[in-house]
């Protein structure tokens, strides 16, 4: 199945980075678990892109499994914010240009910091959403960490124990 170039994709190729883009027979957005079942992997492996404001009013990407919860605590150590919070909805495509479902940490319309949850570093490959709702990129972590400019950090609500920054 041929599959139309977003913002992501063509950042990637530009890059000469090594993923494969995956259409999903959607057309809303589903949970990750959804997406992992659709996908026929391990929920483990499926992230999922969300964008916070920090006290500052600068906005970060984090980007974790998507059956956690960002802890927001270890979000703005990592951020190096007082506090961050999450974006409004109705304020997601405006600052990023993706919808929400379709948000991907790569192709932006602004670069902003990106933290990687540190669960993804020894992975082989993760999914992220390739810039559109139903279409998800399968990436090493390392190559997104490049692509998106981002660090491995603690940050989910799941591992303590995760907390240092890379």
């Amino acid at each position: 199945m041929k599959v139309s170039k977003t913002n992501a994709l063509r950042i990637l190729d530009t890059l000469g980075t090594g993923y494969e883009a995956v259409a999903l027979n959607i057309k809303e957005a589903v949970s990750g678990t959804e997406a992992a079942r659709l996908l026929g992997v391990d929920p483990r492996f499926v992230y999922k892109t969300l964008v916070t404001i920090g006290k500052s009013g600068e906005h970060y990407v984090f980007v974790i499994p998507a059956a956690e919860e960002l802890d927001l605590k270890k979000a703005a150590l990592a951020a190096g914010e007082k506090s961050v919070n999450m974006l409004p909805a109705k304020n997601l495509l405006p600052i990023t240009g993706y919808v929400h479902g379709g948000c991907s940490p790569i192709g932006m319309k602004k670069r902003f910091p990106t933290f990687i949850d540190s669960s993804a570093e020894n992975l082989d490959y993760i999914f992220v959403s390739g810039g559109r709702v139903g279409l998800q990129i399968k990436i090493s972590p390392i190559a997104l960490k490049n692509a998106a400019e981002g660090r491995f950090v603690g940050v989910s609500s799941r591992d303590a124990s995760r907390d240092e920054v890379k």
